[in-house]
């Protein structure tokens, strides 16, 4: 939809009005917009000052937060988010973007461009849900959809569509102003499994781009540099045995006890690991039946570690495998590479320019209902009752620790071309990732500020990258020179495939029970 620009006062004083529900499937409450005043401070470009008044429209406000709800009620899991994918990029196609779709070997991957030349400005944006996490919007007690099934427990929903909001506000700028270069929205599924960005690279998609902003959904608003988060081998482990009845067991050879066996294995290997390495997994398959000896049993393991070391972790836990293996007489079969991911290695300059940005753009301003939930959730969590935040964070350094903590292929965009990501606000203070609490908040008002505030920072740095070439020069220069040291490699073997089935079945029976709660 093109609208005009909104004035100066105008913005300052907006406020859209929508309607708040504490209980799922009403209209989200009034989303009072981020105030002017620190944009008022300093001198801002007219071509910034455009994309940040046209975000601040209220039908760009609803469109984009409608949106960020539909997706979060489809709940799609990795590879199988047939109905997001295609409302963003029918949304991006409608606003003029030319779309690729079924990219690198994935039908939900696209890539939404717009402009021709340089310099060519990524944004990353998901949109997979994550299993079992099934929660009502705005609802601060768990309290499911439909029980067992997906939910969006990380923010994914919010992050595509501030993207892709971002982007076609560029694109109005870039019209309206003449400006020279492309923006493009890469279309990443299954984060959540960390298995797009690998193939995504590998397909060439990336060869282009001169420098990406990322974005993600949480409590704060921010940004950091540096190395973080774990390197991560995410890979089943299958047994091949023989079926024998459970009266007769000696005449079969159970796959179960390989898998058993080797996570014995792995579990004293634990005592001779750093504390801060991360190893887990979880049994896919071991059997149907007591009375029938196992012949294929499956154990799905995530190894995590720094990346000079993840490799060497990995081939410790081959060696369980290949013992669970030996000791029960059973074939263990080729391990089945499901993702394999660096650390992140964020840009200092991109973090620093994103900053800027995210200080002008200041935290949402929320309404008394909006704090009366955020507390009666963190009563629920039995967290600090302080309701939603006021502050934007400080420009987050280097802690000195090279890992630790989660995983995200973006980590092997970083090493590909220059990267940084903003955090951006909406959940609640002390919901906790991957859990029904941070489900009830990605939904609904408070996501919507969260979302159009991102979309707002994510624009106005892509307009300065795209606007002052010295800018965009010192990210390139930084990533020049960190990738002499650490020139990528991918981790994924070249055999590797996107692993399209992993959650068809499970999608086949949830998604038909899902479908009356969904969005449109």
């Amino acid at each position: 939809m093109k609208t005009n620009a909104l004035s100066r006062p105008a913005l300052a004083g907006l406020v859209l009005v929508l309607c708040l529900s504490i209980s799922f499937g009403q209209a989200p409450a009034s989303v009072a917009l981020p105030s002017a005043q620190a944009r008022a401070k300093v001198k801002v470009a007219k071509e910034k000052q455009f994309v940040l008044d046209w975000l601040g429209q209220p039908p760009v406000v609803e469109k984009f937060g409608r949106i960020s709800d539909s997706i979060w009620s489809y709940a799609e899991l990795g590879l199988q988010e047939v109905k997001s994918s295609k409302l963003l990029a029918d949304t991006l196609e409608q606003a003029g973007f030319k779309v690729e779709r079924g990219l690198a070997g994935m039908p939900t991957c696209f890539v939404a461009s717009y402009g021709s030349g340089k310099p060519v400005i990524g944004l990353l944006g998901e949109f997979d849900a994550l299993p079992m996490l099934s929660q009502k919007g705005r609802v601060p007690a768990q309290d499911p959809l439909v029980s067992g099934a997906p939910g969006h427990g990380c923010g994914h929903n919010a992050m595509c569509a501030a993207a892709a909001a971002a982007a076609i506000a560029v694109k109005e700028a870039m019209d309206k102003f003449g400006l020279k270069g492309t923006i493009k929205v890469f279309g990443s599924p299954a984060e959540e499994i960390i298995a797009s960005r690998p193939h995504m690279i590998r397909a060439g998609l990336f060869n282009d781009v001169d420098a990406v902003i990322d974005n993600h959904s949480g409590s704060g608003f921010g940004t950091s540099y540096g190395r973080g988060g774990n390197a991560v081998f995410s890979v089943i482990f299958s047994f091949k045995g023989r079926t024998a009845h459970g009266a007769n067991a000696w005449a079969g050879r159970s796959a179960l006890d390989g898998v058993e066996i080797m996570d014995i294995a792995t579990n004293f290997l634990r005592e001779h690991l750093d504390p801060a390495y991360r190893m887990h997994y979880v049994i896919t398959e071991g059997g149907q039946a007591p009375n029938v000896v196992p012949d294929r049993a499956s154990v799905w393991y995530y190894v995590r570690n720094s990346d000079e070391r993840v490799e060497e972790m990995f081939e410790r836990v081959l060696s369980c495998a290949k013992a669970g293996a030996l000791a029960s007489g059973t074939e263990l079969l080729p391990p089945r590479f499901i993702a394999a991911a660096h650390q992140t290695h964020s840009n200092k300059a991109a973090a620093e320019l994103i900053q800027k940005n995210i200080e002008l753009v200041g935290m949402p301003v929320w309404t008394e209902e909006e704090n009366a939930f955020a507390k009666a959730l963190q009563k629920e969590l039995k967290a600090r009752e302080e309701g939603m935040p006021t502050k934007v964070d400080n420009l987050r350094t280097p802690s000195g620790v090279s890992f630790g903590g989660g995983s995200s292929d973006v980590g092997d965009v970083t090493l590909v071309t220059p990267t940084a990501s903003i955090r951006f606000p909406g959940q609640v203070p002390g919901a906790i990732g991957h859990h029904w609490s941070s489900v009830a908040c990605n939904y609904g008002s408070t996501a919507w500020k969260g979302l159009n505030a991102g979309a707002k920072a994510i624009a106005a740095s892509a307009v300065d990258l795209m606007t002052k070439p010295e800018e965009l020069k010192k990210l390139r220069i930084e990533f020049e020179e960190y990738a002499k040291k650490f020139p990528y490699k991918p981790f994924l073997p070249a055999d590797a495939k996107p692993p399209l089935d992993l959650y068809e079945e499970l999608m086949k029976k949830f998604g038909p029970m899902m479908e009356k709660y969904e969005i449109r």
